[in-house]
């Protein structure tokens, strides 16, 4: 048989969407992969069908209709005053963040350049920069808060130092940043000329309150040097529709614009077109969003607390990372697992996926819950889980 690339013998098939798999087979409930079970607001569903009904069906500019790249300039101005982006130039519409991701280290990363990732990782992050040739220099966030210490990621820098990447919030910690650990990195990126990746796909799901997530984009000295990632999947309940954008400098937008033409050409059109009446949504949806994901957490914390879990409420994203200790004796996540697919009833990913392999015992005995489901959904789930106390 011919031999594949070492590169893609250099990591494994996604541990999540392999938990999908498996919790479909046994008729699990699905709080492993991140999507919602609750439909996304009907004006999105009424746009997008009325772009599809005008044969709005063929090819839209590569890099993003006018109309979506405006509305996404506009609706960042409203929601971070002094944020100004200019869509002709800046903007680049990409099929979804996970490609957005992919064009991004493509247009970055040569061969041998070195990338200053956060572990745990959201697990796409490792193979995209071995997938460009540049070599992953992780940084340990430590427990009970997730704080990296400010010697070990001054050393992860150095002159092949091409780029940061940040999950803002972090998914799988919960983790915000806060503004001094921001401006530490800002600072560091400006001493190596080094370029900082915010994935921030969950702006808009923190418990911070209003002016509590800072982008990176406004730390001073980060405009030129940041490249932003956001997708529509998440704020607006469509993780399907595969509609995400980067916003960067215009020379960085420029090589990513080019990569993307080459991997996908264009996100859907009729769903571009849905876009526009997203990024015109109200002040309120947001912070409708934030509360109701604040409930779901608290109703899913709250249980898996009483059943024995250790966890920390996260602060963004709408994942809980758990500890499985004081109910596994072993303390093997990825036994524990397969256990709760297969005889509980409820899926949830082993966290060991977003550690190294050569880390890896500080994500062995992990779990990470997602909550983004109906109120019915969480409470079928809690019933299963109780039944580990039994």
């Amino acid at each position: 048989m011919p031999r594949t690339s070492a590169k893609a013998d250099a990591f494994t098939e996604s541990v999540i969407r392999e938990t999908f798999r498996l919790a479909a087979r046994h008729g699990a409930i699905n709080l492993g992969q991140g999507f919602p079970d609750f439909p996304c607001p009907p004006e999105l569903k009424e746009a997008a069908c009325a772009a599809i009904t005008a044969d709005d069906n063929q090819y839209p500019m590569t890099y993003g209709t006018p109309e979506l790249r405006a509305a996404i300039a506009e609706k960042t101005a409203r929601t971070y005053p002094g944020w100004t982006i200019d869509p002709e130039t800046e903007l680049c519409v990409t099929c979804g963040a996970t490609e957005a991701l992919v064009a991004v280290t493509f247009a970055l990363l040569d061969p041998g350049d070195e990338v200053v990732l956060f572990e745990p990782w959201y697990e796409n992050y490792r193979p995209d920069a071995i997938l460009a040739g540049a070599v992953p220099r992780p940084v340990r966030m430590r427990e009970p808060d997730w704080s990296f210490d400010e010697a070990e990621l001054r050393a992860a820098f150095g002159p092949r130092t091409k780029a940061v990447f940040l999950c803002h919030p972090n998914n799988p910690t919960g983790k915000v940043y806060r503004a001094e650990e921001l401006a530490l990195l800002a600072e560091l990126c400006r001493r190596w000329d080094a370029v900082l990746v915010v994935d921030s796909i969950y702006e808009h799901i923190h418990q911070l309150g209003p002016g509590g997530y800072l982008p990176p984009a406004l730390v001073p000295g980060m405009e030129d040097r940041t490249i932003t990632v956001n997708a529509l999947s998440k704020t607006y309940a469509v993780t399907g529709w595969r509609v995400g954008w980067t916003v960067a400098p215009p020379g960085l937008t420029a090589a990513i614009r080019k990569v993307h033409d080459f991997l996908t050409i264009a996100a859907p059109a009729p769903l571009q077109t849905a876009g526009v009446t997203a990024m015109g949504m109200p002040p309120e949806y947001y912070t409708a969003l934030a509360a109701a994901y604040r409930e779901r957490r608290d109703l899913l914390c709250d249980a898996l607390e009483r059943i024995g879990f250790d966890l920390r409420r996260p602060e963004g994203s709408y994942y809980v990372l758990c500890d499985t200790a004081g109910l596994d004796p072993a303390a093997d996540g990825v036994a524990f697992a397969r256990r709760l697919i297969t005889e509980i009833g409820v899926s949830c990913v082993p966290a060991v996926s977003f550690w190294r392999p050569e880390n890896a015992e500080h994500g062995r005995s992990k779990l990470r819950f997602a909550f983004p489901k109906r109120r019915e959904t969480l409470l079928a789930a809690i019933e299963r889980l109780e039944n580990l106390t039994g």
